[in-house]
């Protein structure tokens, strides 16, 4: 008799609910913007963003559930910015720590079949834990991703609900069946996780929404069920965009124990120091598991 394959990977919704529970719900953003550089007495230069984004890593990898880097920040420096962007991928793939690829690709046919190539393939250099993708030319349009995803066990994550003030106008609209864009989105995202969740049943899907934490009531006006997604919901909009426990739970209900709070610039104010962002870090996190579990 042949010896068994050996196991793969965890799927990603696994992974994460794990991180989560070891570490809190909180996801922390690599967003080494311009401002943040210079109050870190850092250039704004390649040498400067390497500089940021591995003291990040250092800091932060194995105390956070999920780190973000936001892929803008990292490609405004040209080819030398995603060698760097490259470079903290490598760092924290296979850590418990998962890392998540906020770039929010979304495209038609070969092209979003590159986009899967480029950062859910298996061994492919910018390869991720999961990626932000963007719904909007139809949720069908997103089919290699989420092929991709479900082959490599990696994971997605769809906007759906977004908490700035141009995004109401496409999310909130309704449709001729009186169903909202964003309603549309949650739906068909629940539909993905229900056909993976039974052939690997997890904690979580591999496929989650962001909804911005500030939405308010959109959830309950529009009629959105977000715990019948069965996946994760990264919330940005914590902390210093405003949302506090009161709003996270007015805003996700029964669904809050899937959410993993995103932060950024409360926790990277407080470096360059690795223990002040351990600190601040330690206390988002201890915030958001207060308010969410």
């Amino acid at each position: 008799m042949s010896p068994a394959a050996p196991a793969g990977p965890a799927p990603f919704g696994a992974r994460l609910a794990a991180a989560a529970d070891r570490f809190g719900p909180l996801c922390v953003g690599i967003d080494p913007h311009p401002a943040l550089l210079e109050a870190w007495g850092l250039d704004d230069d390649v040498a400067g963003l390497r500089r940021f984004a591995l003291t990040v890593l250092d800091a932060l990898v194995g105390e956070v559930a999920v780190l973000k880097p936001q892929a803008a920040f990292f490609e405004r420096h040209g080819s030398r910015g995603v060698a760097v962007l490259e470079e903290v991928l490598a760092a924290v793939r296979g850590e418990a720590t998962q890392v998540v690829l906020d770039a929010k690709r979304g495209d038609i046919g070969s092209t979003m079949a590159g986009y899967a190539d480029a950062y859910l393939r298996e061994g492919a250099p910018l390869a991720c834990d999961a990626l932000t993708v963007s719904p909007y030319l139809g949720v069908g349009a997103l089919g290699p991703a989420v092929r991709a995803a479900e082959a490599a066990g990696r994971g997605l994550f769809v906007l759906a609900l977004t908490s700035n003030p141009e995004g109401a106008g496409v999310q909130h609209a309704v449709g001729p069946e009186g169903e909202s864009v964003a309603g549309a989105v949650v739906r068909q995202v629940a539909a993905h996780n229900a056909r993976a969740l039974e052939a690997a049943p997890a904690p979580l899907g591999p496929f989650g929404l962001v909804v911005g934490a500030t939405v308010g009531d959109a959830v309950g006006s529009l009629g959105i069920d977000l715990a019948a997604v069965r996946g994760p919901i990264l919330a940005p909009g914590v902390g210093a965009q405003g949302a506090g426990p009161a709003e996270l739970a007015d805003v996700f209900g029964e669904a809050r124990r899937a959410v993993v709070a995103s932060v950024s610039r409360s926790v990277l104010e407080a470096g360059p120091a690795t223990t002040a962002l351990r600190d601040a870090a330690a206390r988002a996190g201890e915030d958001a598991g207060r308010a969410l579990r």
